[in-house]
């Protein structure tokens, strides 16, 4: 580190130690006065204008501010300063410039979040995943994901979703935690695990965010995972909400369940228990029965609905909703292979969780080496698919897309179904024809909702 970079680095410390004194003392009564100290002491314009943006929002919103003092003030002490320090100060402040300089150096893109997949074993059986029939042995060991970590740390990667499988099946991982107590954390569960004991932990390393998957109130919610599946997520989200650990609800929103999960009854009932956050993820045909599944993705009007709501709770701020794939518009589209990435228990590295598809595996191979792969440099150099950003996925939304990209690289598939999805002409005919029944429905959408605009600037990278 050249001493421009490490005087850089030491200053960025000396504020985030300040704003974390202030957060331990009264949070929720010393709002005001981080954001001056951050005014004041930020230099970059990019982070100032970062700064301004969240602070003019903050200001003209009482919903924000409810949620913001209501977070600084139900949060354990812990957890509220981890947080600050590893995503806000680490990925989202001194990672940026980290992450730029290392990806200019290397001619690449060093995503801002890396997926990793420790384990594919769970214990739930869920209509439509790929993951559950799995053993042990397909497990990554503990060596190589602690090589990862600390490889995609020197890259400056500070924030880190682990997946799965069932990712707290792999009990090392709170090791991996521990060790790595820069980087904030975010494992996507299935809820069933958790007892006092594992939620003290947490409460103790306080650099991660569990993201409870659930589908609904408790008749959709067993009806896909299993019966007493909805209570036990219900036991875990209540355990984390007494122990002040943050956490979130993730749901696979298909057309046999989205008029419960956009339901005011059910972002009230995330809100009782204590969510934070609720990401929204479309139901994809990617499990062992793609070409059956499909049936259960959703319709032109349901897609575009979902999209509609999370904007509206948004406004609401009772909880943060993100909408994975209606939400493109402000990201650029498609963020696969670009600001996010995904290791598979295989190894493979994959543009996204839902693309399985890989010329790359990073066993005994540094990830920077993987990164460069042509695969990521052609998906980035004909992002975005669409004009509108409302039509991101080169799989659902623009499918010749996926076949051309997969032909031109040489891409492998990683998973049987994502062979379906290339070769099996009774799938092609059923996606392509719903990429088409959507298309005018999004371009009406994309013009009146967005006023056919949208972040083009980060759709490169």
């Amino acid at each position: 580190m050249n001493f421009k970079d490490n005087f850089e680095k030491k200053t960025k410390e000396r504020i985030i130690s300040t704003v974390l004194e202030l957060l331990d003392k009264n949070p929720e009564s010393n709002v005001e006065r981080i954001f001056s100290l951050l005014r004041k002491s930020i230099k970059d314009e990019y982070s100032l204008k970062i700064v301004e943006d969240v602070y003019v929002q903050y200001s003209n919103s009482p919903n924000i501010q409810e949620y913001v003092k209501n977070i600084l003030k139900n949060t354990d002490k812990n957890c509220l300063k981890k947080f600050f320090k590893n995503m806000l100060g680490n990925a989202l402040w001194y990672g940026v410039s980290k992450r730029e300089k290392i990806g200019t150096d290397n001619d690449i893109k060093i995503p801002f979040t890396l997926l990793i997949s420790p384990s594919m074993r769970c214990n739930l059986h869920c209509t439509g995943c790929y993951a559950a029939n799995y053993c042990k042995k397909d497990d990554i060991p503990y060596e190589e994901v602690d090589r990862l970590v600390k490889e995609a740390r020197d890259l400056g990667i500070y924030y880190i979703i682990v997946l799965g499988g069932e990712p707290f099946f792999n009990e090392y991982m709170l090791d991996i935690y521990k060790k790595y107590n820069d980087i904030y954390f975010m494992p996507f569960t299935n809820g069933t695990l958790f007892d006092e004991p594992l939620v003290d932990k947490l409460q103790s390393l306080g650099n991660v965010m569990p993201m409870l998957s659930v589908e609904g109130f408790k008749k959709e919610t067993d009806t896909r995972r299993g019966d007493g599946i909805f209570n036990s997520v219900m036991k875990g989200m209540d355990l984390l909400n007494e122990k002040g650990v943050p956490f979130g609800a993730s749901v696979a929103t298909g057309n046999n369940n989205i008029n419960t999960v956009i339901s005011n009854q059910f972002i009230d009932m995330l809100y009782e228990k204590g969510a934070r956050m609720l990401w929204y993820f479309m139901f994809m045909p990617v499990g062992d029965n793609p070409v059956q599944d499909i049936n259960y993705m959703l319709s032109p009007t349901e897609r575009l609905t979902l999209g509609k709501r999370t904007r509206e709770i948004r406004k609401e701020m009772k909880l943060f909703p993100i909408d994975f794939f209606n939400d493109a518009p402000y990201v650029g589209g498609c963020i696969a292979g670009k600001y996010y990435c995904h290791i598979n228990s295989k190894e493979d590295l994959e543009p996204c969780i839902f693309s399985h598809f890989a010329t790359e595996n990073v066993k005994n191979k540094p990830l920077l080496e993987a990164l460069k792969c042509d695969y990521f440099k052609e998906l980035r150099k004909r992002h975005p698919y669409n004009k509108n950003l409302l039509l991101p996925c080169p799989m659902i939304d623009n499918p010749a897309q996926i076949r051309e990209i997969v032909k031109f690289t040489g891409a492998k598939p990683t998973h049987p179904s994502a062979e379906i999805m290339i070769k099996d002409k009774e799938f092609i005919d059923k996606i392509d024809k719903l990429a088409a029944n959507f298309k005018p429905y999004a371009d009406e959408a994309f013009e009146k909702e967005f006023n056919s605009k949208g972040n083009y600037d980060m759709s490169k990278g």
